[in-house]
């Protein structure tokens, strides 16, 4: 967690300001978090937001297993393809979503909680004269139920006017309810809107703080989209440098040309040019070798071009996979190119990340993690490869 502790000005002869910021961590047990105190002359918040969710039953269980928060990121999941979806939501978001789901889909259901539709009129249009999405007024959702096999298979609905129950069958929910910026911590420090979004001059990363910087998701409210945050993001990059090449204090740090020691991501591992003794591969040839023949900790992560989070995961994994580079096999794998790979291991969502061991699966992460996690997954199961060794 990020704190925002005070600033002020620096003496007359450096100009601009110094932040003091409280960086919260798990650390020391006995203490629970260990903080410290950074000062700087600059700072750029890029906290996010988060979706809001319903709090379902059922809902922790299913994440990324058949509920979501953005169709745009898990729309390439093979078991979505000419299924029956829904999407719950009466704004332009979740009109949006249905609207963009119908291309993949056979049909989209709009669960929506009253009447008439919050969307402006032009979205109100396009999903009443489209055919595959069939809209629910009236209706809120109780929770989902999964068949024999543990996955997601329907979703369990409410008349409000009845209060009549029955199950609509369905093999995904996406949330079209909004988001929440991270920006609770910031209260009272810098300007937000009465949403909570961090307020920018307009063309700008500039806060109402001089100095502080925003960007990504916790300063826009409306696209919220990965190429979008990373524009916000080289804004604020270059606003900052700017600001500091202003008031002197810009400096520059060149950094060691690091040793190209080691193999990176093939474009696609085939048959000629697989080699075992590498730790990183990508490709299903690679997955199906590794698979069989591999005595290492094998990590499988599951990606689409479209997931924004999967370019967040995929370099905190890599250093992760290097610390323990003689004790594991990592293998990328693309939804959209090895389709029957992901429909094989029941991939509903991107980011995931399965670990094998002598075949068998041990555990499936959905989502980004703390680094932590990752790593203790596969130190503890580096020690138990070791000790069989020994």
């Amino acid at each position: 967690m990020l704190e925002v502790l005070s600033s002020k000005p620096l003496a007359s002869e450096s100009k601009g300001f110094a932040f003091w910021v409280k960086l919260v961590a798990p650390g020391l047990p006995s203490a629970g978090y260990l903080s410290c105190v950074i000062k700087c002359h600059s700072l750029i918040i890029a906290t996010g937001a988060r979706a809001q969710r319903l709090r379902l039953p059922h809902e922790d269980e299913f994440w990324s297993r058949g509920i979501s928060a953005c169709a745009i990121c898990d729309r390439a999941s093979p078991l979505f393809k000419g299924q029956v979806l829904a999407v719950v939501g009466g704004g332009d978001t979740a009109t949006e979503e249905a609207i963009y789901l119908t291309k993949y889909a056979s049909h989209v259901h709009l669960l929506v909680r009253r009447d008439p539709l919050r969307a402006s009129k032009a979205m109100q249009d396009r999903i009443f004269n489209n055919p595959n999405i069939t809209v629910h007024f009236n209706t809120e959702i109780v929770d989902v139920v999964s068949n024999s096999k543990g996955l997601m298979s329907g979703i369990l609905i409410k008349t409000v006017d009845t209060g009549e129950e029955s199950v609509l069958e369905a093999k995904g929910l996406f949330y079209g309810i909004g988001h929440s910026p991270n920006s609770k911590l910031l209260e009272g420090q810098v300007e937000l809107d009465s949403a909570g979004y961090i307020l920018v001059k307009e063309s700008t990363a500039k806060t109402s703080v001089e100095g502080v910087f925003a960007a990504g998701d916790v300063q826009d409210h409306e696209w919220r989209q990965t190429v979008t945050a990373a524009g916000s993001g080289c804004l604020a990059a270059l606003s900052v440098e700017r600001y500091l090449t202003s008031k002197n204090l810009l400096v520059e740090f060149h950094q060691p040309q690091a040793e190209d020691n080691k193999k990176e991501l093939m474009e696609k591992d085939v048959q000629e040019g697989f080699d075992i003794t590498y730790a990183k591969h990508k490709g299903q040839y690679a997955l199906r070798k590794l698979y069989h023949e591999s005595p290492r900790l094998l990590c499988v992560l599951y990606t689409s071009p479209s997931c924004g989070p999967c370019r967040a995961l995929k370099p905190m994994l890599s250093k992760v996979i290097d610390e323990f580079d003689q004790h594991v096999h990592f293998v990328e794998i693309d939804i959209t190119e090895d389709p029957e790979i992901a429909e094989a291991a029941e991939i509903m969502g991107t980011p995931c990340v399965q670990f094998f061991k002598n075949k068998e699966m041990l555990r499936t992460i959905s989502g980004v993690k703390m680094k932590r996690e990752y790593r203790e997954l596969i130190g503890a199961n580096k020690w138990d490869l070791e000790l069989s060794c020994s």
